[in-house]
């Protein structure tokens, strides 16, 4: 069951696509067309194998051709797609973390988005790719309760969705509320616990009575009280709690919108939900934000980069 907008192309001829891929690049000139149809047409499991069948019949790297030919945005975009699943957000991560200066965004969307065994995934990956702790990365790199939320969303131990006990709603709702709206100062680690830590219907609950009880969304505390990095990591944390699709639509939007585009998020939102809930996410962007993502990516992008995405979006929603 997925909610991608890519899935398996069938009938699928590994060969056929390496021969088309290979004609594509070989000589003068790139026919980028053929290169962008083929790889927003095939899943990702699908690419590994066309690489596969390229170096088989060529002894070329498809990658290593596709960064040669291709240049800029697009070339990012298309090198993107054939990471394999399992890696994506492990290399991410690590470029996130690597050199001057750590990409907090990137930490940010990711940790708070991942389900518990996404996040333990990534960890495995990481130290298998990487032979380095992931955690270890983070913390030498970050700081103060923003680093104390990452490591706690790190250990990917949040409660799993089971009965919700109605006590524990009410007695969460008032820490948060002691915590946040009473108390001179934030109690910040209240709120990393309790949003670190506890179930996904459970908090769903937890910011309805906290709601009740102050009269302010959860999120209006968060942006009063905090500020900087924690802020921003405390508010994606909510947001995924209340709908992943929703978080990722309104990360899309804040991308192209206004004058310039965050290409890098752009290119990493679409490539990897994909083939995981980019409809549903279609749906909440063009609910919240008055017009359709496949609009937005038209209007913000141009030649054969804004081709390729629009593939990937799939579709419009008038």
């Amino acid at each position: 069951y997925t909610r991608g907008t890519v899935t398996a192309f069938s009938p699928f001829d590994a060969r056929a696509d390496a021969e088309a891929l290979r004609k594509a690049m070989k000589g003068m000139g790139t026919d980028e067309e053929t290169i962008l149809k083929i790889l927003t047409s095939r899943n990702n499991a699908q690419r590994q194998e066309i690489a596969s069948a390229f170096k088989t019949l060529f002894g070329r790297d498809l990658v290593d051709d596709l960064k040669s030919e291709l240049t800029g945005k697009f070339e990012t975009l298309m090198v993107s797609l054939m990471r394999p699943t399992y890696i994506f957000d492990a290399h991410a991560l690590k470029h996130a973390i690597k050199g001057a200066g750590t990409n907090e965004k990137v930490l940010t969307e990711i940790l708070a988005s991942r389900t518990p065994a996404e996040v333990r995934n990534i960890k495995q990956v990481y130290l298998k790719e990487y032979e380095a702790n992931l955690e270890d990365k983070i913390t030498g790199e970050t700081s103060g309760y923003f680093q104390r939320l990452l490591v706690v969303l790190l250990q990917a131990n949040r409660d799993p969705d089971g009965r919700v006990d109605d006590g524990l709603v009410e007695q969460d709702a008032q820490v948060l509320f002691r915590a946040g709206e009473l108390k001179w100062g934030t109690d910040e680690e209240k709120f990393i616990t309790i949003l670190g830590t506890r179930s996904v219907s459970h908090l769903r609950r937890v910011f309805d009575k906290y709601m009740t009880i102050s009269g302010f969304q959860i999120e209006e505390t968060i942006d009063r009280e905090t500020s900087g990095d924690l802020e921003k990591l405390l508010l994606a944390v909510v947001k995924c709690v209340r709908s992943v699709p929703a978080y990722f639509a309104e990360t899309l939007y804040y991308s192209m919108k206004g004058a310039g585009t965050d290409d890098d998020t752009l290119i990493r939102v679409m490539v990897s939900r994909s083939e995981i809930d980019l409809l549903d996410i279609r749906k909440e962007f063009r609910k919240n934000f008055a017009k359709s993502l496949h609009q937005m990516i038209q209007k913000d992008t141009s030649g054969d980069y804004r081709k390729a995405l629009l593939l990937l979006c799939g579709g419009d929603d008038d």
